[in-house]
């Protein structure tokens, strides 16, 4: 009982950056403009693809799931992380802290599983493009984007339980910007040994798992895409699954270095740059990724940036077609 008070009211102190005060101001620049870009990248792209007719596919929806994924992970992270650049009390609480690693834990498994159902998605339309809109029902998305929140939300839920389970005595200085589980674990008072293996094991089943998703429906996409008669249908098939093998390989690959990798082969400068870039800079990349080589998308931007030249166009094109009909 005296454990779980001492827990209640202990504070951690989160070192981020601090060994380098010359780079406080600039690290704080950098990455307000990352998180700024974040922001804005995320929220548009879910903005355009709900307003954009021509944008209403299974594809797109499950982009701007993803989109909103990023969005909340980041908004998770980054504001605490600027906030520490520019003060000089980094402490959290410890309820702050658990929060933050329970939202994290969510919103970073739902960018796991959403590459791995829109690899499927891209399965479907190449594999089988007869019977896309048939397999890909509105009630199967809703149910591949239900089904693995469900699975995020009681999963984050058990390892939260068992951090909550931990002694923490007075104040904790955390070796880090953010309070994810390694760095939570390696200042508790009592034994973290179940809750180490059952974070170990939750990684694994979901990295095994969506990784296994991805690489079966992308063996069947390589197959049906070598197969196509048509030099022009398979640069087209290809480009479709371009921007998508982007942000699998940018994002597993951090992953699979951060949490695969035995901790005692990486300094902790390391694992906080990774952490970076992991937790910030991929969310303000995904949108770059999708838009910059997206024609649907770019164009959809087009017509919601000049709105106005689009009605004057029409305008002028109705009083054309009036002249000449008088």
């Amino acid at each position: 009982m005296l454990a779980g008070n001492q827990s209640a009211t202990a504070t951690f102190t989160l070192l981020g950056f601090s060994e380098y005060p010359d780079l406080q101001v600039p690290l704080f620049l950098v990455f307000l403009v990352i998180y700024t870009v974040t922001v804005l990248g995320n929220l548009g792209m879910v903005t355009i693809i709900r307003v954009s007719p021509k944008l209403h596919t299974p594809m797109y929806f499950f982009l701007s799931q993803l989109s909103f994924a990023d969005f909340c992970y980041s908004t998770t992270v980054t504001p605490k992380l600027l906030e520490n650049l520019v003060v000089e009390d980094r402490t959290i609480s410890f309820l702050g802290c658990i929060l933050q690693f329970f939202f994290a834990c969510i919103f970073a498994a739902a960018e796991i599983f959403m590459l791995a159902v829109m690899a499927y998605d891209r399965f479907v339309a190449i594999c089988k493009p007869l019977l896309y809109t048939v397999v890909m029902s509105p009630k199967l998305c809703a149910l591949l984007v239900a089904g693995p929140y469900t699975w995020r939300v009681v999963s984050s839920l058990t390892l939260t339980y068992f951090l909550l389970a931990l002694s923490f005595c007075g104040s904790n200085i955390i070796n880090n910007f953010v309070c994810e589980h390694l760095a939570i674990v390696s200042v508790s008072c009592s034994d973290p040994h179940i809750s180490q293996m059952l974070c170990f094991v939750i990684v694994i089943f979901n990295e095994v798992s969506s990784l296994a998703i991805i690489l079966t429906t992308y063996i069947s996409i390589f197959v049906t895409i070598i197969k196509m008669p048509s030099a022009g249908g398979r640069q087209k098939a290809f480009s479709t699954c371009a921007s998508h093998l982007t942000a699998i390989t940018i994002f597993h690959g951090m992953v699979l270095f951060l949490y695969c990798v035995p901790s005692s082969r990486n300094s902790w400068f390391i694992v906080k740059v990774g952490s970076a870039f992991y937790t910030v800079v991929i969310p303000m990349l995904n949108p770059l990724i999708y838009s910059l080589r997206n024609k649907d998308v770019k164009e959809s931007v087009r017509k919601l940036m000049s709105p106005r030249v689009h009605t004057e166009t029409t305008q002028e094109g109705k009083l054309r077609t009036l002249a000449l009909d008088g």
